[in-house]
């Protein structure tokens, strides 16, 4: 047992960065005209040309009901971290947006984004269950909230709404496709219900579609006219399918190119209403410095327009990935699944058309559950770095902070579990660390029955 193997760690391999298309990229420096462009401080919208591409390539991969999506609901952000906080500063208010509600397990590291606005004792989980989100849960403690609310006096705002133009009351936060930690993904009709749930009570949906080019068949199947699932739409697209073009609308998309190219660019996009994108482009920081990460924009709108990202995405990364996967998978069922573990990633988000359709899997993670007998998901994640140099993410790092709820839900569900990562270590390790997971538990049984 020589090596350390850090199956919490949510970042793609080194070796998968692109950095010779990157270097290739930068190389248009040498053109004057170019360089001027992209050292200069950037449009409060983004490299314009970028933007176009970025809106380009989202309606090839989507294919959204409501047609090509223009350039106008494209805006250029620092990545998905540094937008939310954006969008926070834009369109929240601590004094009138009334509680941050967060899909749980949720991403743990989100909060502090919150905490950090001014909400640190208004975040508030909402249970998934195996279509995503319990949407009845979620129906029942708005309403519970708005009357309280409305018993206990008025909200006063301190953003001017001659400047702000659109505070919403309530926000949620979701990373509804290949989530995080859970793998879930949502089904259409509670992401359709969802959207209706958000107008009634003015909430504004944050939505990280971070994970959702990065998908495959569960299984290696060789017939050749085997295909995927269609993508479910996205909450922006039913938001803008069902919505006036002059509406602020209720849903941000939120991406980032850390997952598909690498997390040291630091650029991402956010996709909404022309109101909500226009808006955004105009809070301070980027009014007075200009769009953040201008000058690696200029880099990856070169890898996008001639089609060498969608080219590492489709020859590097998915390979890759769906054989970390299935190595994964595997291991979890030959060594875990004996021990009475589960894998917990939810039910299919749709019903294949025809048995030459499969339900993809795909994204970062996966999350299985401990049988009720081992000690705490905490405690064996403690057991398994101490003494077999193993580590993982468990199942209480992703209550939603502050929430007392939150943490008693914790304990009769998805605290009891843990998230694996495929995405940083190679295949013989996640094996190792799979196997190492057993020995541990097959000694915290043994104990249990003593």
């Amino acid at each position: 047992m020589s090596s350390h193997i850090n199956l919490q760690l949510g970042w793609p391999s080194p070796r998968l960065y692109p950095a010779e298309q990157l270097a290739a990229a930068a190389a248009i420096l040498s053109d004057p005209d170019v360089a001027k462009v992209a050292l200069m401080y950037g449009p409060d919208l983004g490299y314009a040309p970028f933007r176009e591409s970025v809106a380009k390539w989202l309606t090839s991969f989507y294919e959204p009901p409501s047609g090509s999506i223009p350039i106008e609901r494209i805006l250029i952000t620092g990545g998905a971290s540094q937008n939310l906080a954006s969008i926070l500063q834009v369109f929240s208010d601590p004094h009138i947006t009334r509680r941050i509600w967060m899909v749980e397990p949720t991403y743990f590291l989100a909060c502090t984004i919150f905490q950090d606005a001014g909400f640190a004792d208004r975040l508030r989980g909402v249970p998934e269950n195996e279509q995503g989100l319990d949407i009845e849960f979620l129906r029942k403690e708005l309403a519970k909230f708005e009357y309280e609310a409305s018993q206990n006096g008025v909200f006063h705002e301190i953003k001017p709404s001659s400047q702000y133009g659109k505070i919403f009351r309530h926000i949620l936060y979701l990373t509804p496709t290949f989530s995080n930690p859970s793998a879930k993904t949502m089904s259409t009709p509670v992401r359709e219900q969802l959207i209706a749930l958000a107008r009634e009570y003015d909430i504004l949906l944050i939505s990280d579609d971070v994970y959702d080019f990065l998908r495959w068949p569960a299984e290696d199947r060789k017939a050749h006219s085997i295909k995927l699932a269609p993508n479910p739409p996205r909450l922006v697209d039913l938001d803008r399918a069902t919505s006036s073009d002059d509406s602020w609308g209720n849903s941000i998309s939120n991406g980032s190119f850390s997952k598909i190219v690498a997390p040291g660019v630091r650029v991402g996009w956010a996709e909404a209403s022309p109101k909500i994108i226009l808006r955004l482009s105009q809070n301070g920081a980027t009014t007075s410095g200009g769009a953040p990460s201008h000058l690696t924009s200029t880099f990856l709108d070169h890898l996008l327009s001639t089609g060498a990202m969608q080219k590492h995405i489709d020859e590097v990364l998915i390979p890759t990935y769906q054989s970390r996967y299935r190595v994964l998978m595997a291991a979890l069922k030959t060594q875990l699944e004996p021990l009475g573990v589960r894998i917990t990633t939810g039910a299919p988000y749709t019903i294949p058309a025809d048995e030459n359709t499969i339900v993809p899997v795909g994204g970062f993670f996966t999350y299985i559950s401990f049988p009720p007998r081992l000690p705490s998901a905490g405690v064996i994640a403690k057991r398994a770095k101490e003494e077999y140099q193993l580590t993982f993410a468990y199942g209480e790092m992703f209550v939603v902070k502050g929430d007392e709820t939150s943490v008693e839900r914790s304990k009769q569900g998805f605290g009891n579990g843990a998230r694996l990562c495929w995405a940083w270590h190679e295949q013989d390790e996640i094996e190792e660390g799979i196997s190492r997971l057993a020995k541990l538990l097959k000694i915290l049984l043994a104990e249990g029955s003593a």
